[in-house]
């Protein structure tokens, strides 16, 4: 399946001029470019596609996501934007310029590889002046705008050290000043961050935002983790065996999700087949599901049904049976198979209808119910998904 995305939740115009803001360099891009893929193929030997008709319309400053499993066709995707694939059929435009067979050395692109591709045996300085001298810089502006960057990463005072004395954080802001450093219009990130730990891989992850927003580039980023392409992205492509699945915002693609492939990537998903519908009343419709009988709010026309854990809550069994519920809550009686406590939440498995729902619910300091606890599972009308399979 391809997908062309609406304009919808796409990223704000930014102001690219120079600024002279505490931390701003006076090296910008250009100028922030938009780029239009259309029907891409790509095809090694005999196997099977890796692009299949992809058609995608990134915009000018925006941080863009390109999201998927392993051999979904995502670094392919953004080795081809690079210049470093072929296409066997399709074209690519940058900043309204077919560069479908122009070089790589002839778009205004620049990479920053998850191996990060430094220059071991040279100090940061040479790392960082390598670009601009094979445009053929003069020494001395080169030298300026080095030390510019160097500040801006905040390595200023390392610059003669070589660049395998350095821990990975440091390295992996040289490779990301190094690509900056020449100005592309476009700067295409290959899971750069993919080789730090946790700690430092989330606070690497808030710099990047920070300093895209701030020079008004054009981003397009490749990871397999889900939770870093929500924090960071304005829109996301979710890819699956070459095409892609779903554009939108990351609250679009997690909370209204097109397809179970999607909506089960995007995290912890309860999926149940629907049997049957009653659309008699006018606030909500009926379901049947395995779970029982369940009202929703304007579900759509698909034939699944998506709980998402979190919007699941757990309570005690009422007092009696004739307690009045919400009309638009529903309650499904369980009883809890395990709990795992994580601190400021608990994940839950409840049997209920014979199946097992996944549930979490945060801790708000109060007794949560245990292993064994017969309870209602409640979920609001409103956040009941529909999708299809």
């Amino acid at each position: 399946m391809s997908a062309v995305d609406s304009n919808e939740g796409m990223a704000p115009e930014r102001d690219t001029r120079e600024s002279s803001e505490a931390g701003q360099p006076r090296f910008q891009c250009r100028a922030a470019s938009s780029i239009q893929l259309k029907g891409l193929h790509k095809r090694f030997g005999n196997e099977v596609a890796t692009l299949d008709g992809v058609d995608l319309a990134i915009q000018p400053g925006e941080f863009f996501t390109l999201l998927g499993p392993s051999g979904c066709g995502k670094t392919t995707l953004l080795r081809i934007l690079a210049g470093l694939e072929a296409l066997d059929e399709g074209q690519v435009v940058i900043g309204g310029r077919d560069v479908t067979d122009v070089p790589p050395h002839q778009r205004s692109v620049n990479t920053v590889f998850q191996s990060y591709a430094l220059f071991p045996h040279l100090s940061v300085r040479d790392n960082l002046a390598f670009g601009l001298r094979m445009q053929g810089m003069p020494s001395g502006e080169r030298e300026a705008k080095v030390a510019e960057m160097a500040e801006f990463i905040k390595l200023g005072s390392l610059v003669d050290r070589r660049v395998d004395q350095l821990s990975g954080g440091q390295r992996q802001r040289i490779a990301l000043a190094r690509a900056l450093v020449c100005e592309p219009d476009v700067l295409l990130l290959d899971e750069p961050l993919s080789a730090l730990d946790a700690g430092l891989r989330s606070q690497i992850q808030i710099e990047l935002l920070r300093l895209q927003k701030r020079l008004g580039m054009t981003f397009v980023f490749v990871t397999h983790d889900q939770q870093e392409a929500m924090v960071m992205s304005d829109r996301i492509a979710v890819l699956d065996s070459g095409s892609i699945q779903q554009v939108g915002t990351p609250r679009e693609i997690y909370e209204c999700p097109v397809n179970a492939f999607v909506a089960r990537f995007m995290g912890h998903a309860n999926l149940f087949e629907i049997t049957a519908r009653d659309d008699s009343r006018d606030d909500a419709v009926r379901l049947t599901t395995p779970l029982g009988m369940l009202t929703a709010q304007a579900p759509g026309s698909g034939g699944l049904l998506l709980l998402r854990p979190e919007t699941l809550d757990l309570r005690r069994r009422p007092a009696s049976e004739f307690e009045r519920y919400d009309v638009l809550e529903n309650h499904l009686p369980g009883r809890v198979q395990e709990r795992l406590y994580r601190g400021s939440h608990a994940e839950y498995r409840v049997e209920v209808a014979g199946v097992t729902l996944q549930v979490v619910v945060n801790n708000r300091g109060g007794q949560l119910p245990d292993v064994g606890d017969h309870v209602d599972v409640v979920v609001a009308a409103q956040d009941l998904i529909t999708l299809e399979a």
